[in-house]
């Protein structure tokens, strides 16, 4: 089966599973766990921010970005489609007591102009406006990746403002590769910045948040109150240093096999595609309504041995990854044709999951 749903299915490699095996371990809530501390001060240094706390995923470690940022009865700024928003389950009003204002724009992307009158009048009859969240890349918005200008200017008028910055980088090496800038400058934007391990880089679980060493020891209480304080951990932060070392520059090879995946879906009849719209490993498409729908679509898919995920109504999202080669992508493109050659308007209306119908 050729998975195209996301890139979160990644397998781990048979090295990383050795270097997991061979991980030096200890009780990381002590702080004794070797190989845990070496991530942290790896990554850190990596973004050339104080200290990082590791975390058991990228929602959590969110989570956490929220809480340090904000108190109860603040408000955050994301776009409409930002993960925080939308997939993370209402964390930031169950956990932190904070409002999500979301806001509209093109690509998933927040800019000055659209952020300048956002916040609120210091009136207690307001919540304050506290906190800036960007996704880089987008996810559901497009896979879009921010230049280092538009970072930079966001941050540089969040901080004239009085506001902090928190960049959800669930994919972010994915931006890093496709824009060709460091991770430190675009670090040097935000006050704290989360990165998934469990996407692109292959690893089986893990993220990290990181910053200034004020805002990682509160992070660290956060990490515990969520019940993030995991103990031998250093087997999994084995993974993500392996990946670290060996996975963040072979991401190019997923993005130019999301650009071939964009090209043939784009020259199959019934489908809007695009390859200039494609800027990293998130594909979407549109499936035309005559022939069914996004759920159908991926419904007769998997039967014949790809899996991608549909996005509600026609859109549907293919995603390239570690365990997906150039051959996988021929497969997958024969198999659509064969699709809609075939139709599949024959096939259950609704599926499971977040965009069921």
């Amino acid at each position: 089966m050729i998975d195209l749903r996301s890139d979160t299915v990644t397998r781990p490699t048979a090295a990383m599973k050795q270097a997991m095996f061979d991980a030096d371990v200890g009780d990381d809530v002590w702080g004794e766990d070797p190989t845990v501390n070496r991530l942290e001060a790896m990554i850190a240094d990596l973004l050339g921010k104080e200290a990082a706390v590791f975390a058991c995923s990228g929602t959590q470690s969110n989570q956490i970005g929220v809480r340090v940022n904000c108190q109860p009865g603040d408000e955050l700024l994301i776009h409409s489609t930002g993960h925080i928003g939308v997939f993370e389950g209402g964390g930031p009003a169950v956990l932190s007591g904070v409002t999500v204002r979301q806001l509209n724009g093109p690509k998933g992307m927040l800019s000055v102009d659209l952020l300048k009158d956002q916040p609120r009048v210091d009136d207690q009859h307001y919540c304050r406006t506290r906190l800036v969240c960007l996704e880089n890349t987008t996810n559901i918005a497009g896979g879009y990746v921010y230049s280092l200008s538009q970072l930079q200017d966001v941050s540089e008028w969040a901080r004239r403002t009085g506001l902090r910055m928190h960049l959800d980088g669930a994919r972010f090496f994915n931006a890093t590769v496709a824009a060709g800038y460091s991770p430190e400058d675009v670090a040097d934007c935000f006050d704290t910045i989360s990165i998934c391990f469990s996407k692109g880089l292959g690893c089986p679980m893990g993220s990290v948040i990181v910053g200034t060493a004020a805002d990682m020891r509160m992070a660290r209480r956060v990490r515990k109150m969520l019940g993030g304080g995991l103990r031998q951990s250093g087997i999994v932060a084995a993974a993500a240093i392996y990946a670290l070392e060996n996975h963040v520059d072979r991401l190019q090879v997923d993005h130019d096999n999301a650009q071939t995946l964009a090209r043939g879906l784009a020259e199959i009849d019934g489908i809007k595609a695009s390859a200039e719209e494609t800027e990293s490993n998130l594909v979407f498409f549109e499936i035309d309504p005559s022939l069914g729908t996004a759920v159908q679509f991926a419904a007769a898919m998997k039967e014949k041995g790809v899996r991608v995920g549909p996005m509600g109504g026609q859109r549907v999202r293919a995603v390239t990854h570690l365990d997906v080669s150039a051959d996988d992508i021929t497969t997958a493109l024969r198999a659509v044709r064969d699709c809609m050659a075939c139709g599949f308007s024959d096939q259950q209306l609704t599926g499971s999951g977040p965009y069921s119908k």
